[in-house]
C-alpha cells in the first residue's frame, strides 16, 4: 500500500494564512459595500480597508463582481444560520407568537449591530446585476422559509387575525424589518427601543382584536372609509 504523503507544516501554515487573508478581504468588502453600495464599491477601497495592495485581491477573487457576489451570499447565509441557531435554542414549549418576537429581535440586532454582511446584503439586494443575483435569491428564499414557518405556526395557534393573508403579512413584516438598515440611526434612538417598538407593532398588528375592542377589524374600518369617500358629494 503506498504511503500517504504527509502535509508539510509550511503548507498548512500557508493554507491557514491564505484563508485568513481571504476572510479579511470579504470582511473589508462587506464593510465598504454596506456603506457605499454596489455602484460605489471599488476594489481600491476594499484593499485599503483590508490593508492590502489592490492587485492582491485578484489572487482570491477573479473580479469585483465575484467578490461582491460572495459577500452578498454570505450576508444572507450567515443571517440564516444565526436566526436558526437562536430559534433552536428557545424552549420547545414557547408560545408561537413569542417565537416570532424572538425572531424580530434576532433579525434586527444581527442586521444592525453584528454583521456588515447582513447590512450589505439587504441594502444592495435590488442593485445587483441579474448574473450575480441568482445565488443570493436561493439564500433569500431559504431565509424566507424560516419566517413562513413562524407565521404559519402563529396562524395554526389561532394567534393570527382572520382578515390577514399569512404570506402578505409575512412579506410586510420582513420587508419592514429589513428596511431599518436604510434609516435607523443609533444617535436618534437605541437599538433596544427599536426592537421593542418593532415587536409591539408586529404582535398587535397580527394578533386578533379581542371582541368589543377597537371597533372591529382594520379591514372593516378600511371598507367604511372607502364607502364614505364614494358617497361624498363631488366638489
Amino acid at each position: 500500500m503506498p504511503k500517504k504523503t504527509a502535509t508539510k507544516p509550511s503548507d498548512e501554515t500557508s493554507a491557514t494564512k491564505a484563508a485568513r487573508t481571504r476572510e479579511r478581504i470579504l470582511d473589508a468588502a462587506a464593510h465598504v459595500l454596506s456603506r457605499k453600495g454596489f455602484a460605489g464599491t471599488r476594489l481600491s477601497d476594499v484593499a485599503v480597508q483590508a490593508e492590502l495592495q489592490a492587485p492582491a485581491i485578484y489572487y482570491y477573487f477573479s473580479s469585483r463582481e465575484d467578490l461582491i457576489e460572495e459577500v452578498m451570499w454570505a450576508g444572507l447565509a450567515r443571517m440564516h444560520q444565526h436566526l436558526q441557531a437562536a430559534l433552536d435554542a428557545l424552549p420547545a414549549e414557547l408560545d408561537p407568537m413569542d417565537r416570532l418576537m424572538a425572531a424580530v429581535d434576532e433579525h434586527l440586532r444581527y442586521q444592525l449591530s453584528i454583521s456588515d454582511y447582513a447590512t450589505a446584503a439587504i441594502r444592495n439586494s435590488g442593485q445587483l446585476p441579474e448574473k450575480i443575483r441568482s445565488r443570493q435569491l436561493v439564500e433569500e428564499n431559504t431565509y424566507g422559509d424560516i419566517w413562513r414557518d413562524l407565521v404559519d405556526d402563529v396562524r395554526r395557534a389561532g394567534q393570527l387575525r382572520d382578515d390577514l393573508d399569512p404570506r402578505t403579512a409575512r412579506m410586510l413584516v420582513l420587508g419592514a424589518l429589513s428596511w431599518t438598515a436604510e434609516w435607523w440611526n443609533p444617535l436618534r434612538g437605541s437599538l433596544d427601543e427599536l426592537v421593542r417598538t418593532a415587536q409591539s407593532l408586529v404582535r398587535h398588528g397580527l394578533a386578533p382584536v379581542p371582541q368589543g375592542e377597537g371597533g372591529g377589524t382594520a379591514q372593516a374600518a378600511g371598507q367604511k372609509a372607502r364607502t364614505r369617500r364614494k358617497s361624498a358629494p363631488a366638489a
